[in-house]
This record gives C-alpha cells, sequence and structure tokens, in this order.
C-alpha cells in the first residue's frame, strides 16, 4: 500500500488500484446498523455525534486495466439540493480534486462503473454547467444495470430521496449511458456481479488480475462489522433478508480467494481482507 494525497495506492497483479475519497458524510447510527442496538453497534463505531450519528467513507476506486482508465463509483458530488442536504451532510465534493492532485483529469477517465444509483455512489457522474447537469466525464462509458436506472427514474416513496435524475439522464442524452443486465464483463480484469439486497439491482465490481482478486463492495454493507456478522443489515437496505443471503454468499467468496476488499463507506480508504478462526470472520484493514 502507498498513501498518495487525496488516495491511497494497492497492487494486485499487474494492475494498479487507487481509493480516492470524496470526502466524508454524516448518517444516523440506527439507519446503518439497523436493528442492532446502540449498545452494541457503539463499540463498533469509530466516530458517534450527539446527533447519533456516524461518519462514512466516500471511498471511489480508481482502476487502469486494458489500457483504459475506469472510476467506480462517483462519490456524493456537489448537486444536493436543500432537502437531501438534511440527510446528507458533512464534508465532502473532493473526489475531483483529488483524482486532480494525482494526474487524473475528467477527459483522462475512459469508464465510470456505478454500483447502483443512490446519489451518495453517482454524485459526481454530472456537474452543473450554466444551470444545467452534464456528463463530468466526457469521454467516458457509463456502466449502470438497467433495473437500477429504472428504479432510479421511478422511485417510489421510501426510495425517492435517495435518487435524483440528475445523476443519470444526462448521460442518456449525450449517448454515454450502457445498461447492463446481470453479470457483465467490462473489461478482461474487471466484471459486474449483481449483489441484490441494498436495492433490487446493486451490483459490486469484482477485478482479477495474475491470480490475485478484488472486490468493490458498493453498498453491500456500510460497516466492516456488518461483514464480520452475518445478521448485521442496515436499515437502509430495501430487502434485507436477500441482503443477508447476497452478503453470506460474497463473503464466503472473499475468504476462499483472499480478496482485496474495499468497503465504500469505511473510513478512508475502506480496503482490507477477511479471515476466519475458531469460526468467526474477522476483518484487517490493508
Amino acid at each position: 500500500m502507498t498513501a498518495t494525497s487525496g488516495s491511497t495506492l494497492y497492487r494486485l497483479g499487474g494492475l494498479q488500484l487507487q481509493v480516492v475519497s470524496d470526502g466524508t458524510l454524516w448518517i444516523d447510527g440506527g439507519a446503518v446498523f439497523g436493528l442492532v442496538p446502540k449498545p452494541l453497534w457503539q463499540r463498533m463505531a469509530a466516530e458517534v455525534n450527539e446527533q447519533n450519528e456516524v461518519p462514512l467513507g466516500l471511498n471511489c476506486l480508481l482502476v487502469r486495466s486494458n489500457g483504459q482508465t475506469i472510476l467506480i463509483d462517483s462519490g456524493l458530488g456537489l448537486k444536493l439540493d436543500d432537502r437531501r442536504k438534511t440527510f446528507y451532510h458533512g464534508d465532502y465534493g473532493h473526489l475531483i480534486r483529488n483524482l486532480a492532485k494525482n494526474g487524473v483529469r475528467p477527459p483522462d477517465i475512459d469508464i465510470v462503473i456505478n454500483t447502483h444509483l443512490h446519489v451518495d455512489h453517482c454524485g459526481w457522474n454530472t456537474a452543473m454547467v450554466h444551470g444545467r447537469p452534464v456528463p463530468t466525464f466526457p469521454r467516458a462509458r457509463y456502466y449502470v444495470q438497467r433495473g437500477e436506472y429504472e428504479i432510479a427514474l421511478h422511485p417510489n416513496e421510501r426510495t425517492s430521496a435517495a435518487y435524483m435524475t440528475e445523476n443519470v439522464t444526462p448521460l442518456l442524452e449525450s449517448g454515454q449511458l450502457e445498461l447492463i443486465e446481470g453479470e457483465y464483463q467490462i473489461t478482461p480484469e474487471i466484471r459486474f456481479l449483481p449483489a441484490p439486497g441494498h436495492t433490487a439491482a446493486h451490483a459490486c465490481v469484482a477485478i482479477v488480475s495474475g491470480g490475485e482478486r478484488a472486490l468493490y463492495c458498493g453498498d453491500l454493507v456500510h460497516h466492516t462489522a456488518q461483514l464480520e456478522r452475518a445478521a448485521w443489515i442496515p436499515a437502509v437496505d430495501n430487502f434485507p433478508l436477500m441482503s443477508l443471503e447476497t452478503k453470506k454468499r460474497l463473503v464466503e467468496e472473499m475468504l476462499r480467494e483472499n480478496a482485496l476488499v474495499i468497503i465504500t463507506h469505511a473510513p478512508f480508504p475502506g480496503a482490507g481482507r477477511l479471515t476466519r478462526a475458531d469460526n468467526r470472520t474477522k476483518w484487517i484493514s490493508a
């Protein structure tokens, strides 16, 4: 691991993986930990403020694969309206600046992959220019699960605050949007992997190089403790029992493959591996 300004580098086989931060947001601890009582989850939380909120990282991943520069998730961005700012608040919007610190400009990005279209995972898909949203990465193809796209355009009363059409419709209008159904090989080393539960069409991103493996989790979990404890499910998951089964399956794969795991909302850089001893799963930061 090598730390640089606003990002952290890892090697995976022949690839360079670079976790790049969009900042930190603060979310109600009950939303993050669901039915788990506060006396239990508070022991696992790095911080809890007076409003009972915990900090969540906004860890995006930059990968150079097959001659292309690929960004996985794009943080929260800077387009939130006043209604959403009551739920999503913190110190965020730093992704483009942190990419620039590492010599990457928006036109350098060839592919953007969104694990799902909640505002804290696709906020920099677009940026406001002269009062209208336009694609932030002008040369990129944006990969999104078709089911997630449909949900984002037609949210219900429970999910409407989590989606902003400004993050996705300009991509369709510009011809940059690629709608994917199910498992999909984006490059020889990067694969879109359906992981339903948080949303019906949520996906993770699997990366393989030189016999080594990594998994970018999206919102498979919001905290490392949720990988160690199968029953700990966020309240913001739309399909908690589906989340449980998806997580159990992928945790076994992570253990079997000794995968490098990148958790979007863990404290920066959110990377580590899982081990198991005495029938207990444990997270080890990388």
